[in-house]
């Protein structure tokens, strides 16, 4: 299979702050997304949750539904709650046809919490570590068993954040969990996402293409900004727009990666066009895509 270029609907609207974009209807997103490019969607609010009804709207566009994000709280409950939990949201990505799901644990997160500093986000003790990490791997093997892969979504504002924090859930976690790359969310912690993709390139299995406007960083940084003020200030934009080297990143993939690349840049949509954006983001990555030899093949 070859390796496909998707978008996430944040570009358009925001799930931590639906306010934002609001008044933009589900259609109209997907048809600027279709018009730029792209090949697929990541859920979002908007999506219904109903294959029967998303699966023929997703097909009138020609697009593919890439994966959603579900949030953990492995943290908070056994891991036979949490597979009691998914079933609604593994059901739907499995009929959808989906290859992973994206998790996050949002256990006492801040992220979205417009008024909390990221200095006040939780962080692991060394017990919560041991019982986080056997979770986490029981929980991915149950997805494995059901035929979806674990793609851990590290975050701004909760438990796993830095660079240091996901290689260690990497070494205490199998092949099973796999990791998606988040360029914007490693870059706003202080890592280097080209370093981490090299060095753990069997366990990428999902990446999302985020570029960071360096300014606006270090002023979140200095003045310990909430997650969601930073956003708001335009921490974030789409590739070929920040500081991120996305063609580092690029080649530190397997030249085997088949999985999503997926641009992903929380904005307000009333200050950055969307279809704009969405094409700048798209236009960069298959440029870079067709430099390398990763098998991509641009749609027309």
């Amino acid at each position: 299979m070859s390796l496909r270029v998707g978008i996430n609907p944040l570009t358009w609207s925001n799930d931590d702050m639906p306010a934002l974009g609001a008044d933009i209807p589900l259609e109209q997103c997907l048809r600027e997304g279709r018009n730029a490019g792209y090949a697929g969607f990541e859920l979002g609010h908007k999506f219904p949750r109903d294959s029967a009804v998303l699966a023929p709207l997703l097909a009138r566009h020609n697009l593919a539904l890439v994966s959603g994000w579900y949030s953990l709280r492995l943290l908070q409950r056994s891991v036979a709650r949490e597979i009691a939990a998914v079933q609604p949201h593994l059901r739907l990505l499995r009929e959808m046809g989906c290859a992973v799901m994206v998790c996050a644990e949002v256990s006492h997160c801040i992220h979205g919490e417009r008024h909390r500093p990221l200095s006040e986000r939780p962080v692991l003790d060394e017990r919560q570590w041991s019982a986080f990490a056997e979770r986490l791997s029981a929980f991915a093997s149950y997805l494995t068993d059901e035929g979806l892969t674990l793609a851990y979504h590290h975050h701004m504002g909760t438990v796993i954040e830095t660079d240091d924090e996901v290689r260690r859930l990497m070494a205490m976690t199998g092949p099973e969990v796999g990791l998606l790359l988040d360029t914007g969310h490693l870059t706003y912690a202080g890592g280097d996402p080209a370093r981490l993709a090299d060095d753990f390139r069997q366990r990428v299995v999902h990446l999302h293409c985020k570029d960071v406007r360096q300014p606006v960083l270090m002023r979140a940084l200095d003045g310990d900004w909430s997650f969601l003020e930073a956003v708001l200030a335009g921490v974030f934009t789409v590739p070929g727009d920040g500081c991120v080297d996305f063609g580092a990143v690029l080649d530190a993939l397997p030249t085997s990666y088949n999985g999503w690349v997926v641009v992903e840049a929380e904005q307000d949509p009333a200050i950055a066009d969307p279809p704009l954006y969405a094409q700048m983001g798209y236009r960069h990555l298959a440029q870079l895509l067709k430099q390398r030899p990763l098998a991509f093949e641009e749609r027309t």
